[in-house]
């Protein structure tokens, strides 16, 4: 079984910053192949993000985050990151951290192929 923790999120201004961290425990890293990042807007359903191979270069985005969102990690210290730049309103929702044992070739982007989900941290954006 793999806890995941995340933190960092809060309010920004728009324009502004944040990172994001997600600190895995219980397993060891060799559990999963796959991290990720999904947000929840209020009224809406859950999206993909962002996700990277736990043990390549592999990353990947959804096309409203691109050239702003990097997601990242530390292997030694079984910790993802996603920095965040220039925040918009729209980025506004709780972000959930996820992990995959295994996954479908080209389906990072669906969550159902996630097997382990944080509980999520709030980020808002103000005009």
């Amino acid at each position: 079984q793999v806890q995941l923790e995340e933190s960092g999120g809060g309010l920004v201004q728009a324009g502004g910053s944040l990172r994001l961290s997600c600190a895995a425990s219980g397993r060891t890293s060799r559990n999963y192949v796959m991290v990720g990042w999904f947000r929840q807007a209020p009224g809406k359903e859950r999206e993909f993000v962002a996700a990277l191979m736990w043990m390549g270069s592999s990353t990947y985005y959804t096309d409203s985050v691109k050239g702003r969102f990097t997601i990242s990690r530390d292997n030694a210290e079984n910790t993802v990151y996603l920095q965040m730049n220039s925040l918009k309103p729209e980025d506004t929702a709780v972000y959930y951290c996820t992990a995959a044992v295994r996954i479908r070739l080209g389906y990072y982007y669906v969550q159902g192929e996630y097997d382990y989900w944080g509980q999520g941290t709030q980020v808002t954006v103000s005009l």
